[in-house]
């Protein structure tokens, strides 16, 4: 992404704060992630934008955390008539019955263990990629799970933030 500021950051730039928060909320659903951003606005250029992100991502607490997965699909089940998930998890959609049903399990046994779904950033990534990434990471600690899933909601905000600023180029 380039330094220079786009025709999607500008329209971001100049929304009301409540249209602005909207749109914040459809790429991050934590609520102190979108305060954050909210409050640097106005952005010089898409990558200040995404820096802002990493950087209220890394701050977001074990409650903001939560709220932010909450709003997240789970792997295989993007959300009916949400293009959205849909897209991200395209990798599923071709995937055999037999890999689907994998799946399923696998997101309910982690669930169980973790308290909350599996969370991948799963664009670009084929259902054979997200069913291996789940098997390697069931066994992980509570925190080191932590550390992963704050990392990959990071590459998450940061591919639909990136959508956002270069909406109608």
């Amino acid at each position: 992404m380039t330094s220079s500021s786009t025709p999607g950051l500008a329209r971001f730039n100049t929304l009301a704060d409540d249209e602005a928060t909207t749109a914040l909320h459809e790429v991050c659903a934590s609520t102190a992630w979108g305060r954050a951003i909210l409050s640097r606005r106005p952005y010089t250029s898409a990558e200040a934008l995404l820096l802002a992100s990493d950087a209220a991502t890394a701050a977001l607490d074990a409650r903001d955390l939560a709220e932010a997965m909450a709003a997240h699909p789970p792997i295989g089940r993007p959300k009916p008539q949400d293009p959205t998930s849909s897209r991200e998890q395209r990798g599923m959609a071709d995937a055999t019955e037999e890999l689907k049903a994998e799946m399923l399990e696998l997101n309910l046994a982690y669930q169980e263990r973790f308290g909350h779904v599996f969370l991948i950033c799963a664009t670009g990534a084929t259902g054979e990629q997200m069913c291996d990434a789940v098997k390697a990471r069931i066994g992980n600690s509570p925190e080191q799970e932590r550390g992963i899933v704050r990392t990959e909601l990071g590459k998450i905000n940061r591919i639909r933030l990136t959508r956002l600023a270069t909406e109608g180029e």
